[in-house]
């Protein structure tokens, strides 16, 4: 090879490269940084050499990763990836466009060239509008990889946040009255002076207001008045400012009230990653339905190892529940897209009343048995009733149940589960199981064994959540599976962002390539499943189909 001119076409393309982009790097076969230049330490406050042997994503935004994650999986099959909009990991989420180039190396492999370019100013940052889910996965991915985070929890009092939530739901199922809503006042069919308007653009105002005040944080309305506020580390929202903002855009309506419920540092202590990332997903889950008072029952004031703390003392309690199987399954039907047949059930764990406190949902009690060890026996007794449900089921209908990654890839689970499938192998040709992404899988080897032998068995096997967290990814690579299921917050967002319609294709397309079907959840309009159907979606769930219920 001629070292010079190699030389020599390396610095002709920097150069070309930066003259339309701040940052440039190149990533190895491995998907981990082998060169970075730019302007590094004036955006992030690090070296370029800082970068090499890590992750891109770590240039990205925490709620921007999973979108880049998938664009980076097709980059290699597509060789390129066009212009994108994300947000840097800066304090301010500054937009930047993200393009790549796959290139072919001299020993055989490919490398990927991607460039960061600022978008201009007063762009729209396509991003996806911050969901509660959305928000709960950056704090937990802050967590997981150790970046130093503060996460507020703030009351918002005096704006008709509820009222406005029902107006909406009213115009959307068809009870407006004749009315019409569009974010467009000058469209046709559109009433622009009307209360309804005005209410419903209050509220998109206050997340704005939100977001603005507090430098550009993360933020996500939890519920009505109560919104989460994901920022740097040192950071603390000014309570005063945000209510002038909101007073100044309200006018006369309403007083205006502002509450700093909590403020949590992410950062596990004592606690394992795991651990953490449960005690924030229950302690959010509490806010929203209970708001400050929720908190301190939950143990809040102690940050997250008061919540872990307030938990262990429910171990017994928690421990009898699983054991005496104080809950029942619910089965929600999963439609075929194009004929809206069912074709197969999820079953839901509903514990018993008895076995919750106000305010706590099925997920919680998920959750928290989780946080104190019962995953692996919370999972068999779920197996345990969903398989002794098979005889209930319709003719030529299949039953889904999950099970965590933790489960996954236990030995001791591994065998247990099959025993009880051995049992009954006519059952077994009816069951799917769904593997959850509650905790990242660490030992993949364990976990794709299980799940091969449960093929072996007849047992089809669905990724759940998929898109949730940039594991999803390389799980699709690592495990053998019949469908993947995309997460419900990037189904509801494609309805109004490009961006992740965009995201939809790009994880249908590499499902279709390892000859999985997709699923869509949280499908409850015709409009969302026309999209998903566009999209090359062939499952759906969601309230559209059926809502839970007995067999």
């Amino acid at each position: 090879m001629d070292l010079p001119r190699h030389q020599a076409d390396r610095e002709r393309f920097i150069a070309f490269a930066f003259a339309a982009a701040e940052l440039l790097v190149e990533v190895g076969a491995d998907g981990r940084v082998v060169f970075a230049a730019g302007a590094f330490r004036q955006r992030l406050g690090r070296e370029p050499e800082s970068l090499v042997g890590r992750l891109p994503s770590e240039i990205l935004a925490p709620e921007d990763r999973d979108a880049f994650a998938a664009a980076m999986a097709l980059l290699p099959t597509r060789g390129r990836l066009p212009p994108s909009a994300y947000a840097l990991n800066d304090g301010e989420r500054t937009p930047f466009a993200v393009a790549g180039l796959s290139m072919p190396h001299a020993c055989g492999t490919s490398r990927f060239c991607l460039t960061f370019a600022p978008l201009p100013q007063g762009s729209a940052h396509a991003a996806t509008k911050t969901s509660p889910s959305l928000l709960t996965r950056a704090a937990e991915q802050r967590l997981r990889e150790g970046e130093r985070a503060r996460l507020a929890l703030i009351e918002v009092a005096g704006v008709p946040e509820a009222e406005a939530d029902a107006l909406r739901g009213m115009l959307a199922s068809g009870r407006g009255g004749g009315l019409s809503f569009c974010h467009d006042p000058t469209a046709p069919g559109a009433v622009p002076d009307h209360p309804i308007r005005a209410r419903m653009q209050d509220v998109e105002s206050l997340r704005n207001i939100l977001t603005r005040e507090t430098g550009g944080a993360l933020v996500a309305r939890l519920a009505p008045g109560r919104y989460g506020v994901l920022q740097e580390p040192d950071a603390t929202p000014d309570l005063a400012a945000i209510a002038r903002a909101v007073e100044a855009v309200l006018g006369d309506q309403a007083e205006v009230s502002v509450n700093l419920a909590a403020q949590i540092d992410l950062a596990p202590g004592a606690l394992s990653p795991i651990q953490a990332a449960r005690a924030l997903r229950h302690g959010l889950s509490v806010f929203a339905r209970l708001g400050a008072e929720g908190l301190k029952e939950a143990g809040f004031e102690n940050g997250l190892e008061g919540v872990v703390s307030r938990i262990a003392a429910r171990a017994g309690a928690l421990r009898l529940a699983v054991a005496e199987r104080r809950f029942r399954l619910e089965f929600q039907p999963i439609a075929t897209l194009a004929t809206r047949q069912i074709h197969h059930y999820e079953a839901l764990l509903r514990p018993h009343p008895e076995v919750l406190k106000p305010g706590e949902g099925p997920q919680d009690f998920i959750t928290l048995a989780e946080t104190v060890g019962l995953t692996e026996e919370l999972d068999l007794a779920v197996a345990s009733l969903a398989i002794a449900s098979i005889p209930a089921l319709p003719p030529g209908r299949h039953l889904a149940f999950n099970i965590s990654g933790l489960s996954a890839q236990s030995k001791s689970f591994r065998t247990r589960l099959l025993a009880l499938v051995d049992r009954d192998r006519r059952a077994a040709a009816r069951l799917m199981v769904e593997l959850t992404e509650s905790a990242e899988i660490e030992n993949q080897a364990s976990a794709a064994l299980t799940l091969s032998q449960l093929r072996e068995r007849g047992v089809r096997v669905c990724l759940d959540d998929f898109g949730a967290g940039a594991a999803s990814f390389r799980y699709l690579r690592a495990f053998p599976v019949d469908y993947v299921k995309v997460d419900g917050s990037y189904v509801v967002a494609a309805l109004t962002s490009e961006r992740d319609r965009s995201f939809v294709q790009a994880m249908v397309d590499l499902s279709q390539a390892v000859g999985a079907a997709v699923v869509a959840e949280h499908i409850e309009t015709e409009e969302c499943a026309a999209l998903m159907q566009e999209l090359g979606v062939k499952f759906g769930q969601g309230w559209l189909f059926g809502k839970a219920g007995p067999l």
